[in-house]
């Protein structure tokens, strides 16, 4: 996930964690397990209560990456994870997965569980939160999990240009308070688009007190028509689901809920409750402008 923070953080924050002697805490509570710097900003491995933690630049500052229980990595810790992977309900046999924003690796370890033949290529702009994922949250690259340094539109765009598809694109690539205008605006949902198979799915995570949250939805269906908003009050995610073509009726989406509900069960993800989340948003309900590159905005 991008961050706008420079390497003299970094060095001032690592500098701090020494000379305070958090770098390795003891007694019960919030524990610092790894520092690991970068040109964006530290990424730091928490220990708490059973879990263990991604975040960036501070322990003080709110919003926290990715987590997993250390005696259950592979339940889905966050809401917003679970709404994600509501996706399968348009398309529950993706073969092809484009993960834009790696985190802790949540959403693609999850799939290439579920989905062993499937080919997923993850885009993450800072290799520090790669070796983290790789080091501390059990991700591993292989043949068909695939992974990419770099920013996820200039992949996008390239992608585009080689002719590449997706069954599933999901974009979780926002920081706790921050989403990369370059990533969500209607040029670069057009770009993405082409990467969609006929049957193609996008997912994307987004904040329920955004700001830009009526132009969001207008940037949405200003590129794929109508789509279905997922939201989590209580994180505060909110999480957009829409489709190269028709989005399925409520018959199509109940019948893939009850298919994929015992495979998904592991990740406690209850599909029954996330269908009931999907909420139908049509192109006609909106009156704002969509976000374009020419905005300057955050």
């Amino acid at each position: 996930m991008p961050r706008l923070r420079t390497l003299v953080c970094v060095i001032a924050l690592t500098a701090l964690l020494i000379a305070g002697g958090w770098l390795l805490p003891s007694g019960p509570g919030l524990r610092l397990v790894h520092t690991e710097p970068s040109t964006f900003s530290p990424v730091l491995v928490t220990a708490e209560a059973g879990l263990r933690c991604m975040t960036f630049a501070s322990l003080t500052e709110p919003g926290r990456q990715t987590c997993i229980q250390v005696d259950n990595p592979d339940r889905m810790v966050f809401a917003y994870t679970r709404m994600m992977m509501a996706g399968l309900l348009l398309n529950p046999e993706p073969r092809s997965v484009l993960m834009i924003g790696l985190g802790g690796a949540t959403l693609p370890r999850a799939l290439a569980k579920l989905y062993p033949q499937a080919t997923i290529d993850s885009i993450e702009i800072d290799p520090a939160v790669a070796r983290v994922a790789e080091h501390h949250f059990g991700y591993t690259q292989g043949p068909r999990q695939r992974l990419f340094i770099q920013d996820g539109r200039h992949f996008v765009e390239r992608a585009a240009a080689a002719g590449q598809q997706y069954d599933l694109i999901l974009l979780d690539a926002f920081d706790a308070d921050y989403i990369p205008p370059h990533l969500m605006t209607v040029e670069f949902f057009r770009e993405l688009r082409q990467l969609l198979t006929d049957d193609g799915v996008f997912v994307a995570n987004a904040f329920t007190r955004s700001k830009h949250y009526d132009r969001e939805s207008a940037t949405f269906a200003a590129t794929f028509g109508a789509f279905f908003n997922l939201r989590d009050n209580l994180e505060g995610n909110r999480v957009i689901i829409t489709a190269k073509n028709t989005l399925p009726g409520h018959d199509t989406l109940a019948q893939n809920a009850q298919a994929l509900a015992a495979s998904l069960q592991p990740f406690g993800i209850d599909l029954d409750q996330e269908l009931a989340r999907l909420v139908r948003i049509d192109t006609n309900t909106h009156k704002a402008r969509p976000l374009t590159d020419h905005d300057h905005w955050k």
